[in-house]
């Protein structure tokens, strides 16, 4: 849970680091990597030993092993090649064509060339009018909140369109641009620094998505990498490490420096840790107990709930209080969001948020820049993005999608929602 939505689909591998593998020659790409699971989607299932050659071993634990990986493959069907979108040595997408749709399909490998990451969101055509987008936003689920901004002079967001743009909904791991926000502004400062060395402690490991649990107490990371991690493989130990660092407090500043409409709602502010420890075990009993304590009790409850043991934690299916127990923002507070990082002004923020484009996969001739951030959870999809265009103008469009009652069909959520964006870009870049 908690993890980074384009990691939802057809094939639901949640991105992890494994161990690096031992051997003399290159390590492969990920292009490579891509072109494997495409040939290995027509020889379903395959051995054993060949998938533990190709995808890293936390990665096979998260899917289930060798038969969760096949059963993974199997979903989506036989696999064509229409294009490459995108190749770098250690991430690529494409489009390919299976039985039943056409998706974009995205690898990303570790450093000795094991599939690390891997996702498939239906690449479907993006609406071209405004009417028409409100039709999809409609199909989407119970609950939707819709804004196309553009972030103009002074940071200002102009909603361009929108749809419930001021309702608040629950964010998921999007709440980790206020965490990334509240690190920018300690290092403005002098209270942090990018390069400050920070070891990881058993005590503030959380649960994947992200694979830092998965290191030893005392390795060390630079700020910038924990933020590198917290965004792009929505890494929740490394957001979890980071609030500890910075301080609770902190990061509930940032909520009203960043213009949360309701910044109350998010405070006191969770620790992934804590949101698990309330929803993945004696729920609902822990979490009831927690919402009967007054709002001055909480944080020491939270602070008990960070120093339980992670044995026994285990991922719930259903929609559990996410209007309770979540952090929150609608989609005008995730463009007030992106407009304050922005102002922040920092490389490091910047490298932070380019990282993974959320699948969008935009011309880079038109739209040179795109920061994304996505979260979910049962009952809960958002997606926020970023792009700037070559003429110089920041767009913003956010996508938010929850249901208290049922889990979403997040296959079919992710994949009209980066649609949706798609079109929204495009119609306001004119």
């Amino acid at each position: 849970m908690l993890r980074n939505i384009v990691a939802a689909g057809s094939v639901a591998l949640t991105v992890l680091l494994g161990a690096p593998a031992a051997q003399a020659t290159a390590a492969p790409t990920a292009e490579q990597q891509l072109d494997w699971v495409v040939d290995a989607s027509a020889r379903i299932p395959l051995p054993d030993n060949e998938i533990r050659e190709h995808i890293a071993t936390v990665l096979l634990t998260a899917a289930g092993g060798p038969a969760g990986v096949n059963a993974a493959l199997s979903r989506l069907g036989r696999l064509e090649l229409d294009k490459i979108v995108e190749a770098q040595p250690d991430r690529a997408e494409a489009v390919v064509r299976a039985p039943a749709d056409v998706f974009l399909l995205s690898v990303h490998v570790d450093a000795s060339g094991l599939i690390d990451g891997l996702h498939a969101v239906p690449d479907d055509p993006p609406p071209t009018s405004w009417q028409q987008l409100d039709g999809e936003l409609s199909g989407l689920g119970a609950r939707v909140s819709f804004a196309a901004a553009e972030i103009g002079p002074g940071g200002r967001c102009r909603v361009v369109h929108g749809v419930h743009e001021n309702e608040q909904r629950p964010l998921g791991s999007a709440f980790k641009l206020y965490v990334l926000g509240a690190l920018g502004e300690a290092v403005a400062e002098h209270k942090a620094s990018w390069s400050e060395q920070l070891a990881i402690r058993d005590d503030w490991k959380s649960l994947p998505s992200g694979d830092l649990q998965n290191e030893p107490a005392g390795t060390k990371l630079t700020l910038a990498e924990y933020a590198d991690k917290m965004i792009s493989i929505s890494d929740n130990t490394a957001a979890d490490h980071l609030i500890h660092r910075l301080g609770r407090d902190a990061v509930q500043r940032q909520l009203y420096l960043f213009g949360n409409q309701r910044p109350e709602a998010s405070i006191p502010f969770l620790t992934t840790k804590a949101l698990f420890e309330l929803k993945a075990t004696q729920y609902p009993a822990r979490a009831d107990a927690y919402l009967a304590l007054p709002r001055w009790a909480r944080p020491a409850a939270l602070a008990g709930l960070e120093r339980l043991p992670r044995t026994g934690l285990a991922a719930w299916q259903q929609p559990e209080k996410i209007d309770q127990l979540e952090w929150f923002g609608s989609p005008t507070d995730m463009c007030r969001a992106f407009s304050g990082l922005q102002k922040e002004n920092q490389p490091e923020i910047d490298h932070a948020l380019s990282i993974n484009d959320g699948a969008l996969a935009m011309d880079k001739s038109k739209f040179p820049k795109v920061w994304f951030k996505g979260g979910s959870e049962p009952g809960v999809v958002t997606l926020n993005y970023l792009a700037r265009t070559a003429d110089g103008r920041t767009l913003v469009a956010s996508v938010m999608v929850s249901d208290p009652a049922k889990p979403l069909e997040e296959n079919h959520v992710a994949g009209w929602g980066i649609a949706i964006v798609k079109g929204a870009f495009q119609m306001m870049a004119g």
